[in-house]
């Protein structure tokens, strides 16, 4: 049975998805941005400001689910730089603990709204009984 994810405390989606899809117990999370969910904008200033906001918004995404960023099994980000890789590793480490999902990091020429990172992901919820 499929079910669909939505939460005003993450950006609305701006195109023909969902912010995600729940499948039993996995969720798949559309790619986030940087986009303060209440303005719609995005947030201001560098690299850090926006990959600290794409991980609130994949943490209230996680949440409506049922789950949070540490359920998550699989991230994939994606950057416009590579450089700002040791910047990803970081801020992650202050949303995740041990034992980290797998992830891919893959620097691509153009990102939505021009931004410099967009990350999406698969969550897995634990069994409830």
């Amino acid at each position: 049975m499929k079910s669909i994810i939505n939460t005003n405390q993450a950006p609305s989606a701006i195109g023909t998805y969902s912010q995600a899809v729940k499948v039993n117990n996995t969720v798949y999370l559309s790619g986030q941005i940087p986009l303060i969910p209440q303005t719609m904008e995005v947030i201001e200033g560098g690299f850090n400001e926006q990959a600290e906001q794409v991980f609130k918004n994949l943490s209230a995404v996680c949440e409506a689910a049922g789950g949070s960023v540490n359920d998550m099994v699989k991230v994939n980000i994606f950057m416009t730089d590579l450089d700002n890789f040791a910047q990803v590793n970081e801020i992650m480490s202050t949303y995740f603990k041990q034992p980290y999902p797998a992830r891919a990091a893959i620097q691509v020429s153009k990102l939505p709204k021009g931004v410099d990172i967009e990350i999406d992901g698969i969550m897995e919820l634990p069994n409830v009984n």
